[in-house]
């Protein structure tokens, strides 16, 4: 499952995209200073969008840890939406690429094979995700996996939910029954090339 993604983008270059969808982002943090990274790992910090007080065209762009410790410790990267409906604490995980890992195709070769995901046509994605307030680590979010779509089936059995950019306002309202927004992108949504 993703547990290695991408944001190349600056903060104002996301306001800007988000402004287009008429969503507008506060900075009541102030301005996260988003350096470019081509590794956002399992405890890094990243840039979430989430809603301020419930209201639907008005969110805030903050920085929190990716993952919760679990109940064994191990931390909660991804979660199964299955199921599940999700009526608070939604927030969009912004990204420009994700990085799945496969059995090496060289022969000899020890490392795994590792693909870099992009959407076609598109400078940033958004990635369905929940936040919680954790005892020991503050506040937390975790990405959302479903069945995987035609362009990640053949690297993995899971995927990340990436949600269409209409998407993305209904996403942050949790009256918007989850499971309407979650389904596969089509065929030849993403990009994928080999890296590493």
């Amino acid at each position: 499952m993703c547990n290695d993604y991408r944001l190349m983008v600056d903060a104002a270059s996301i306001a800007k995209d988000f402004a287009d969808l008429k969503i507008k982002i506060r900075f009541g943090e102030g301005i996260p200073n988003l350096e470019a990274r081509e590794d956002i790992k399992i405890t890094d910090v990243g840039p979430i969008v989430r809603t301020i007080d419930g209201a639907r065209d008005e969110a805030e762009l903050v920085q929190r840890r990716w993952s919760w410790p679990g109940p064994n410790k191990r931390p909660v990267y991804n979660f199964r939406s299955e199921g599940r409906e999700f009526n608070s604490n939604r927030c969009l995980i912004v990204a420009d690429g994700f990085y799945e890992f496969t059995d090496p195709t060289e022969k000899g070769k020890k490392r795994k094979d590792k693909w870099l995901f992009t959407k076609r046509d598109e400078p940033i994605f958004c990635i369905a995700g929940i936040w919680r307030e954790m005892k020991d680590v503050g506040e937390a979010f975790t990405m959302l996996t479903m069945e995987p779509g035609p362009d990640i089936a053949p690297y993995h059995d899971r995927q990340i939910v990436i949600l269409e950019r209409d998407a993305w306002a209904d996403w942050l309202d949790p009256s918007v029954p989850a499971q309407l927004l979650i389904r596969s992108l089509p065929l030849g949504a993403l990009q994928v090339v080999q890296v590493g």
